[in-house]
């Protein structure tokens, strides 16, 4: 734990770490944690780390970034101090990796956090040192794990721990439970002592921009991966009912509903039967129409996979969802994801069975104007028109005049983009010229998107 001389420095530099890794702490919420400071033992580090997470984290998502930061500026302990050695354990230098095994199997059964992390430290300390050259040592954890392969004490654990007849029953289901989690916070354990050793080596500043990923509405779609689409399908949900809530308010906005004509002359009776004032129905709730077009070439598959899955959860929002896929041509996407279809099988068969590719090379001017010719009639002036895609058609043909008339036809048309802003309009990017046809919003992560949504209200 740092001094109380170098306690302020280190909080600055903290709560900077967490700006930079896309945790948003305000000024305010710094001073907030300063002073909550002051109400804590600090010699007591997992107060200190309940008082930061208390006044500085705002979501869920937030709280993997924060721990990893915590750690790695408010360390455990010092590789000058030396690691404890666990209780019950040979010495971590000279014990054999049959024994250190042994050991290991019990903390995966019951080891306290203490436990595990002090003798993580000195599996580290042992294993994880290699050197690259002359006064040069690198850590890893792969070559701690690697040394004392846990995941292969799941069978010696099962026959000390249980009897003939509990085998394939509850019995077994929570002991295989309770090591797998116990083998979890031991990799995580082993991960937070290798990134300390490597940040008292090389500086907090340097591993801790490597260290943690931007939580999970920030991620980049055109870097995304496979885990994170299946995390972000939770987080989807939510903003489609919102964007379809934004979007019915809209088409409301500005409509007159029919006269009351009750109303109306109940209160003419107040002017001697002259009906001075004029009362109407409110408009009935409607759910509007949709229309996605989804650019689905390789340049933004990633994207594209995720405007997918949010094509998936707006059918249940609306009244009518339409959607199409393009490359260079386009077709109707919208019979792989009926109702209660498989998302990820919805996609394997979108690939296989979609015809939305003639020459494999990205030409938004014919797509559009296919699309107009095959599909026109879907745009009328209950649709909202949504556009997905970078905008890069490969130096072709924009088609300009026939956005132009489905935007017309359209009651709301809205067209997200994946790229950075600074990248619209360098190389075959047309992304001023289709923006000035259809509003251009940058959407390259959730929170873009959920910030999209807002803006409709």
């Amino acid at each position: 734990m740092p001094d109380r001389e170098s306690l302020v420095d280190r909080h600055v530099g903290f709560v900077h770490a967490l700006r930079e890794a896309g945790v948003p702490v305000s000024v305010a919420e710094g001073l907030d944690a300063a002073n909550a400071l002051r109400a804590i033992e600090l010699g007591d580090r997992e107060s200190l780390r309940a008082a930061y997470a208390a006044t500085l984290v705002k979501k869920p998502a937030y709280r993997p970034g924060f721990d990893v930061l915590f750690d790695l500026w408010f360390p455990a302990s010092t590789t000058g101090l030396g690691a404890a050695r666990p209780a019950g354990a040979a010495d971590p230098d000279t014990a054999t990796v049959a024994e250190l095994r042994e050991h290991l199997a019990g903390l995966l059964t019951g080891g306290s956090d203490p436990e595990v992390r002090a003798f993580a430290q000195a599996m580290v300390g042992r294993f994880g040192r290699q050197e690259s050259g002359p006064g040069r040592q690198n850590w890893f954890s792969y070559s701690v794990m690697r040394a004392l392969s846990p995941e292969t004490l799941m069978a010696g654990i099962l026959r000390a721990g249980l009897r003939d007849g509990e085998r394939g029953g509850l019995a077994e289901k929570t002991l295989r439970q309770r090591v797998g989690a116990g083998l979890r916070r031991f990799e995580e354990a082993v991960a937070t002592d290798v990134r300390r050793r490597i940040a008292e080596d090389s500086g907090i500043e340097r591993i801790a921009r490597s260290a943690v990923r931007p939580p999970l509405d920030q991620i980049d779609f055109l870097r995304i991966t496979r885990a994170d689409l299946a995390r972000l399908r939770r987080e989807v949900h939510p903003l489609a009912r919102r964007l379809a809530a934004r979007l019915t308010i809209k088409h409301r906005k500005g409509r007159r509903g029919r006269l009351d004509f009750r109303r109306t002359m109940r209160a003419s009776l107040q002017s001697g039967g002259v009906p001075l004032a004029v009362h109407l129905k409110p408009p009935r709730p409607h759910r509007p129409e949709l229309v996605i077009l989804c650019d689905t070439s390789d340049s933004v598959s990633s994207f594209a996979h995720f405007t997918l899955l949010l094509t998936y959860a707006l059918r249940e929002q609306f009244a009518r969802v339409r959607a199409f896929g393009f490359v260079d041509t386009v077709d109707e996407i919208t019979r792989f994801f009926a109702p209660g279809a498989d998302v990820v099988e919805a996609m394997a068969r979108l690939a296989d069975e979609a015809d939305m590719v003639r020459f494999g090379r990205t030409n938004y001017g014919h797509a559009l104007e296919r699309f107009a010719e095959r599909y026109g009639d879907a745009i009328g002036p209950k649709t909202s028109l949504l556009i997905l895609g970078d905008a890069r058609s490969n130096y072709q043909p924009p088609a300009l005049d026939v956005l132009a008339s489905l935007v017309s036809r359209a009651r709301h048309a809205y067209w997200l983009n994946p790229e950075p802003r600074r990248q619209w309009d360098t190389g075959d990017s047309l992304a001023s010229d289709y923006g000035q046809v259809v509003p251009m919003h940058e959407c390259r992560n959730v929170a873009q998107l959920a910030a999209f949504v807002e803006t409709l209200a």
